[in-house]
């Protein structure tokens, strides 16, 4: 049987675009294809679980556009099919002075996104959080949580009920195109297709180059790692609160995040990951490290942000260092409040000249798009950004 669309990466953005692409071609013959046994096993779902507002992104940028329709689209999906979540809000606080102009920034950059988010002072933060001591704060309605593996496997039922084929367990190691069909091998089967979507996560570099595309970019993994409040501390923090971030360093820094569960977490540090699936220190894989060590816009992002990223180092490993940080915004928080909790690897799209894909970035070719930069907010903004990569799919 020949597929008309096949999709690689059983992720959020994956397993959207699959429906997307049914909904839009009723009676095509659609796959996708997944290399582990459940869908959405990686930064689909190892992530803070919230589902943004789109704050942080520049306005008219895809993030911008798909993270404030993805926020909305994204609720009302999980109102629909009963999938446990809260539009809780959160806390964006300043700490000191010299943060409040980067605050400004961030409160006109969200109004311009469509936001509408209030200034408070760190008394009235008080109210929303007892325990964070801040001078103050941005108060963003709009920000939720939910557990994004229920949510994809939410995707993965409808999927297979609107009549995708699924293939779990089938590992791509080979694309070949012969002729207008490519043939998908995996470690399992062989499948065939007219149209092939690349939505590998940490690995879409590669599938690109698999299909013959220069992606002109590489997954450099980072690992986010967190730690997890233990139960009797909980009360510390109520729901969001966030660091205004710095910008010595390309992330948003340790956040403090109640999960859907009620469990709390603090996080996440990045650190350079040994393997792209590396979630654990001992996690090594010497094709994954040794692409990364030896790739140029690797170190030339290293030597910008030097100074932050050996401080990143020192908090993984040592643990004081990392709770100093997170008592800059709940000064009651003890060594002993936090134990380690499950990590997760961020896919960073890097150039060779050392500078980060900042946006949703995707390419086309006469028989194939590829998604070569999906990070945060993709998740929250899945629906979206299938829409997007469906016009692609279906452009003349």
């Amino acid at each position: 049987m020949i597929h008309d669309y096949a999709v690689i990466g059983g992720g959020l953005v994956g397993l959207a675009t699959s429906r997307e692409l049914m909904k839009r071609r009723p009676g095509s013959s659609i796959c996708i294809l997944e290399k582990e046994s459940t869908w959405a096993s990686h930064q689909s779902s190892r992530n803070s679980g919230v589902i943004h507002a789109g704050v942080y992104y520049t306005p008219g940028s895809l993030k911008a556009r798909l993270g404030v329709a993805g926020n909305a689209s994204m609720v009302a999906f999980c109102q629909e099919h009963g999938i446990p979540h809260d539009q809780c809000g959160k806390l964006i606080a300043a700490t000191d002075e010299e943060e409040l102009p980067r605050m400004a920034k961030l409160e006109e950059r969200a109004m311009a996104n469509g936001l509408t988010v209030t200034h408070i002072s760190g008394e009235e933060a008080l109210e929303t959080e007892p325990h964070l001591r801040c001078i103050a704060a941005l108060k963003v309605p709009t920000t939720g949580i939910v557990d994004f593996g229920e949510v994809g496997k939410v995707y993965g039922r409808l999927a297979v009920s609107e009549g995708v084929q699924t293939y779990l367990q089938n590992h791509v190691h080979e694309i070949v195109r012969e002729g207008a069909v490519y043939r998908i091998i995996t470690d399992r089967n062989e499948v065939q297709a007219r149209f092939l979507v690349n939505c590998g996560g940490l690995h879409c570099d590669r599938i690109a180059i698999m299909d013959g595309i220069d992606p002109e970019m590489k997954v450099v993994p980072f690992r986010g790692e967190y730690f997890e409040f233990i139960p009797e501390r909980r009360f510390l923090v109520n729901d969001l609160i966030y660091p205004v971030p710095n910008p010595k360093f390309p992330f948003l820094g340790v956040h403090l995040t109640r999960l859907i569960d009620g469990a709390i977490h603090a996080g996440p540090n990045a650190v350079l990951a040994f393997s792209r699936e590396g979630y654990t220190r001992s996690t090594f894989e010497i094709r994954d490290l040794m692409e990364a060590l030896g790739y140029s816009g690797f170190w030339k992002l290293a030597s910008g942000y030097m100074g932050e990223g050996l401080k990143q180092m020192w908090r993984s490993f040592v643990k004081r260092a990392f709770v100093s940080t997170v008592q800059r915004l709940v000064p009651e928080i003890r060594s002993e409040d936090l134990q380690p909790a499950e990590a997760g690897v961020r896919a960073q799209a890097l150039r060779p000249d050392g500078s980060m894909i900042e946006d949703f970035h995707m390419i086309r070719s006469d028989t194939a798009v590829h998604v070569l930069n999906a990070p945060s907010p993709a998740a929250t903004a899945s629906l979206e950004i299938a829409k997007v990569v469906a016009d692609k799919v279906l452009a003349d």
